[in-house]
Parts: structure tokens; sequence; C-alpha cells
């Protein structure tokens, strides 16, 4: 029996192959030091747990509005105009299955066989595949390192064509931590009216900002509609594992998510719609403090090391050059991050699966502890090679 020609277009995802494997060693009693996760190592916060618990103990297990719950969109509604200077109703707001599938269901409402989606590279793992699942083509736009990993307009103008449907951006951004400036996404809002092409605004990193405040391209005057703005629950409050985001669109739009959702996996958990309600009470300003500082000690240990890479202004990411490694015992990335793993025990996640060769992800959602002790091995690594 033959598969279907979407599914056999694409690979796993790299980041999770990885931290899998990552994970098999030290089941296997190996001292390994992981970075290869994209989650906070904080766990979800207390009041957010209880939520939980509670909405369990008044039985609330039923379905609910393939949507989501009246009350957590219309706090989602009240965030984003206080917070983004959004104007959203309750019927503009998909709760999803996370972030991902925020992304999935706006590409499948957005796209017929053979239109084609900008991504910029690095770009996310998931970008590339959830388009060729829908029957899309992804079309990449390198960024540069020595550009901060801005890309260039003129360059994502070189590559619409007739068959363009829509622009992924992400940021801040995984994997690289950049955040793109206002000037660029105005330049964008531009090309997207002119063009007449959706922007798919991945917001995910949006509270965990260090260097520059968040500016959503959906913001700009005329770009709401043509925006969709994807946020989740995971990173912000350290709700990874508990599987909610959503997704704020036109009217038009959610309709079409919200039927498509309806039948691929109806409603999202109803307990943790009722934990996401309470999140929103949460303050995690500690969290992104704590990243900072983590972010902080990462950038001197790898200047010591004397490694290229950008400086984050947000997430939780290093995109490192390794580059000059490249070539002789290791002919790409993923050579690298494998001897990584399997010589030195530390894990990270190769620049190729993010559309990127030359590179490598460093995740620093770690104790200082184990930042610390992962550097010194990736330290005596490099001065072996």
């Amino acid at each position: 029996m033959d598969l279907s020609c979407f599914v056999s277009s694409v690979t796993p995802s790299a980041t999770l192959e990885f931290n899998k494997k990552a994970l098999e060693l030290s089941k296997a009693g190996e001292n390994v030091v992981k970075f290869t996760a994209g989650e906070p190592d904080f766990p979800t916060p207390r009041p957010i747990v209880e939520a939980a618990i509670t909405a369990l103990n008044e039985g609330k297990t039923k379905y609910t509005n393939a949507s989501g719950i009246d009350e957590l969109r219309k706090a989602i509604a009240t965030k984003m105009l206080k917070e983004n200077g959004l104007s959203y109703t309750p019927d503009e707001i998909v709760v999803s299955n996370g972030g991902k599938q925020a992304i999935y269901n706006v590409l499948k409402a957005l796209l017929n066989v053979d239109d084609e989606v900008i991504i910029i590279s690095p770009a996310w793992v998931s970008y590339e595949a959830q388009i060729l699942l829908c029957g899309g083509h992804p079309v990449v736009v390198p960024s540069e390192l020595d550009k901060g990993f801005v890309p260039e307009i003129s360059k994502i103008a070189e590559v619409i064509s007739a068959r363009t449907r829509a622009i992924i951006i992400n940021s801040p951004n995984n994997p690289t931590g950049a955040i793109y400036p206002e000037h660029f996404l105005r330049d964008l809002a531009v090309l997207s009216k002119e063009r007449d092409i959706l922007v798919i605004s991945d917001e995910v990193y949006e509270k965990l900002v260090y260097d520059a405040e968040h500016f959503s391209i959906a913001s700009i005057d005329g770009m709401k509609e043509r925006t969709a703005v994807i946020n989740a629950f995971s990173k912000t409050y350290a709700m990874t594992g508990w599987r909610i985001g959503y997704s704020a669109t036109s009217l038009r739009l959610a309709k079409a998510i919200s039927k498509i959702q309806s039948h691929l996996t109806s409603n999202v958990n109803t307990i943790t719609q009722y934990a996401a309600l309470k999140a929103f009470e949460v303050d995690t300003s500690s969290m992104v403090k704590e990243f900072r500082a983590r972010r902080d000690f990462v950038f001197s240990r790898l200047k010591k090391i004397g490694l290229r890479f950008h400086k984050p202004a947000g997430a939780f990411y290093y995109f490192i050059d390794i580059r000059p490694f490249l070539g002789g015992r290791f002919k790409n990335s993923n050579d690298f991050a494998i001897a990584l793993l399997e010589e030195e025990k530390v894990g990270m996640v190769p620049g190729s699966a993010f559309s990127y060769e030359g590179f490598i992800r460093m995740s620093f959602s770690s104790s200082l502890e184990e930042l610390d002790e992962g550097l010194n091995r990736l330290e005596n690594y490099l001065r072996k090679l």
C-alpha cells in the first residue's frame, strides 16, 4: 500500500528527533546535557495547575465549542487589545492544540495544491513540513548572520509569484532569537498590500524579549485583515505539554479554521482551556528575568570560546556558526551535532533542521549549572578538533 505523496514529502521534526536521542542516552545512564528542546525548564505556575484541578472537580470535562470556550476567547481578545493594540471579537479567535496546529489550520484554510508560501530561513522546522502537507510549496528566503538574521525586503519581493498566497514570519525568532525591527515590518506590510499576500505572524515568543519591545505587524494600519496572528501559552507560561495556542484572524478566515478544526480535533482539551484562562492572571516576569541572565551568561561563554553568533534579543536560543569546523570530518551540521551528542553527551540541533546549513541551535532553557557544564564540554570538544 502506497502512502500519500504529502506525508512522503516530509521528515519527522528534527528538534524532537535530537531531543529523543538525548533522552535515550540519558535513560541508558549517560550524563547528557540537553540543549535541544524548545521548552522552559520551569514548572507550570501553580495557580494554572490549581485551575485545572478545580475544573476537573467541577466536572468541566465535556465537549466545548470547537473554537474554544467563550470565556477564554474573550480573555484572549482582551489581552490582544490591551497588549498589542489589536481589536478582535471572540469569534475571530480560534483556540487550538498548540501554536503548531494554529499555523496548520491557517495553511489548510488558505492553500490549494501548488500554491506557494514564503518562509525566512533560518526557519522553525515545522513551517516547511506543514506547507508540504497542505500540498503547497515552501519558498525559502535566507537571512544573514551579519545582518542580525533580519531578511531583506527586496529579496522577499523577488520571489513573490502569481502562486504566492502567504509569508510566514516569526519574531522573536526560533532558532536565532532575532526580533524583526518595526521598519522591516512596515516595509513588509506595504509589500503585503501591494502583492495581495497574507502574513502569518508567529508570535509565540512575544513575552520573552530582552533588548527590544515586541511589535505585531497586525497593528499596522490595514494589516489586521491581512494577518493571521499565531500565539500560544507554551513558552510564556511553561505549558508546553498542555498543548494550547490560538489564532487571531479575519472573521472569514476564522470561520474556515473553525470548520477545519471541528473535523480534525474538535475542541482543545477542556481542562487545559480553563487552566489557560487562569494563566492571564499569572506574572511570569521572574522567568523572563532568569532567561535574560542565562542569555547573558551564554553570551560571555561563547565569546570566550571564540564562536560567531547573533546575540538573541528574544526567545531562548543561540544559533551558532560552526562552518569553521565543517569540510573535513564533519560534512555538515548534522554530522557535527551527532558527534557532539555521542562523544561529549551534549545535545544541540543542527542548522539543517532550520533550512540553514553550517550552524547549530543551542537552547538556553536550562539551569546555569547545566549551561556551564555543557559549554565546558563544547569548549573542550572544539579544542580537540
